[in-house]
Parts: C-alpha cells; sequence; structure tokens
C-alpha cells in the first residue's frame, strides 16, 4: 500500500513503487481526466503537478511521488492560475477535440503561478512539450496571456 498526497487529500492505494503515477490515478483511482498519449513523457497529455511543478505522470514512477502534492487537472481549478487559465480557455474556445487539453492546462498553470507575466518566448519554452495534434497553439497561447492579464 502507497499513500500519497492527492489534490490536497491522502490517499492510500494499493500500488507498487515502480508503477507510474498516471496508471494510479486512473486506474486505481478512477480520475480519468489526466490522459494517457504516448507513454514516454513525450506528448504531455498526462501532465499534472508536483508541488506545483508540471510533471509527465506516464513515466513518473510512484516511489518518486514521496510526500510531495500531486495536483490533477480536476483541481487545479481551485488554485488562482488554474482559475485564470481555465476561464481564458472557456473565453477563446481553446479546446477543439480537448484531448490534450487536460495537459495543456496543467502545463499553463504551473507556468503562470511561477511567472505571472510570461513572454511568448516563456509560454513557448513552458508549452513545448505538450503536443496538440488540432494545432490550437495560437489559442493556447492567446490563452496564457489573456489568463495573465495581457491582450489576446
Amino acid at each position: 500500500m502507497i499513500t500519497f498526497n492527492l489534490n490536497g487529500a491522502p490517499q492510500t492505494v494499493a500500488a507498487t513503487d515502480d508503477m507510474p503515477l498516471l496508471w494510479v490515478l486512473r486506474d486505481l483511482v478512477g480520475m480519468t481526466g489526466t490522459k494517457f498519449g504516448c507513454g514516454m513523457a513525450q506528448c504531455g497529455a498526462c501532465t499534472v503537478h508536483l508541488d506545483g511543478k508540471a510533471v509527465r505522470s506516464c513515466v513518473l514512477p510512484m516511489a518518486a511521488v514521496g510526500q510531495a502534492q500531486v495536483t490533477t487537472i480536476e483541481a487545479v481549478g481551485a488554485t488562482a492560475a488554474g482559475k485564470k487559465i481555465q476561464d481564458a480557455w472557456v473565453a477563446l474556445d481553446v479546446v477543439q477535440c480537448g484531448y490534450c487539453q487536460s495537459g495543456q492546462v496543467m502545463s499553463a498553470c504551473a507556468l503562470l503561478a511561477a511567472n505571472p507575466r510570461p513572454s511568448d518566448a516563456d509560454i513557448d519554452a513552458a508549452m513545448a512539450g505538450n503536443i496538440c495534434r488540432c494545432g490550437t497553439y495560437n489559442r493556447i497561447r492567446a490563452g496564457v496571456k489573456l489568463a495573465a492579464g495581457g491582450a489576446k
């Protein structure tokens, strides 16, 4: 049994130390907002926060989680950055198919929490590991800018 901090509360699961956090979240806890994409930390669909930093849960073994706080898409809206990003995403209709968007939102929230006024280069760097097959990159950038209080 492993106990970890999930969305502000302790969570105990029957998992091994080498089980990826993604599968703990989806299969053992039933939180399916975090998506499986590539399984190699290349696409960003599985992005969650570990103590506020964006990480790829598909390759993060439970042993590496330890006592860190895990935040998923289900709870990120309770944070100031998360609420701003979610509101901006809705206002600008950022989502097309939506499959990648939980990862996109999580990366954008981590960026705004660390840097409330990111430049275009900051946005590009923070979002570079998140792939959108629908190509909504311009809307994603506009959403981050709007959430940061800048122009669309």
